[in-house]
């Protein structure tokens, strides 16, 4: 059974790199931009982002993720993190 996630993921920087923070899962694709901008406002972070990803949990397969919005300094390719 196929599935949608929704997932808002903040970046920090760490020795002139990018790192990716703790990310949350969300209900909604609006509530996971929603989410990312709110953490993309925190001191702590250079910028965060909303994607969603598509699978089937059951068998471990997900296709790419594709992202919904980015705040800030998020990195070019998601495939890094």
């Amino acid at each position: 059974m196929s599935m949608t996630y929704c997932v808002a993921l903040p970046f920090v920087e760490d020795e002139d790199a990018l790192a990716a923070g703790q990310a949350q899962e969300c209900p909604t694709a609006p509530s996971a931009i929603r989410r990312a901008e709110v953490m993309a406002r925190d001191p702590k972070h250079v910028g965060a982002l909303a994607f969603q990803r598509s699978g089937d949990p059951s068998l471990g397969s997900f296709g790419d993720a594709t992202v919904l919005k980015s705040f800030g300094i998020v990195p070019d390719r998601l495939e890094e993190f």
